[in-house]
């Protein structure tokens, strides 16, 4: 399980760069979604918010942007309409392998400190 996490996470990393590099470079250029990215904690994380508001669940994303913490998300009705469906795929990909890779790691943690492996 482990080398499938880090697989995942190599090839998330690889993805997270032409992602970035695609889409959210246009994306931070256009005057309509600049401001519509979602709040960067640290540099590039609007490019986590961005492919996380194209690739969750529509039920999930009007909750996230109903709520009082809506300002911290990426807006996904805009970013719907200045994407294409490559971008929103290459987004989906992206960051579910980043998300299940990512919890593949902490789960092997969490039994390895459980001593589950012995």
């Amino acid at each position: 399980m482990f080398s499938f996490g880090l697989a995942g996470c190599f090839i998330s990393m690889i993805l997270y760069i032409i992602f970035g590099q695609v889409t959210v470079k246009r994306l931070r250029k256009n005057s309509e979604t600049k401001n519509i990215l979602g709040v960067e904690y640290a540099s590039g994380w609007d490019i986590i918010n961005v492919a996380q508001a194209l690739s969750i669940p529509r039920s999930w994303r009007r909750k996230l942007e109903t709520s009082s913490l809506s300002s911290l998300y990426a807006n996904s009705e805009i970013l719907y309409k200045h994407t294409t469906k490559i971008d929103r795929v290459l987004a989906a990909i992206f960051y579910w392998l980043l998300t299940l890779s990512g919890t593949i790691m902490i789960l092997l943690v969490i039994f390895d400190a459980l001593s589950l492996f012995d």
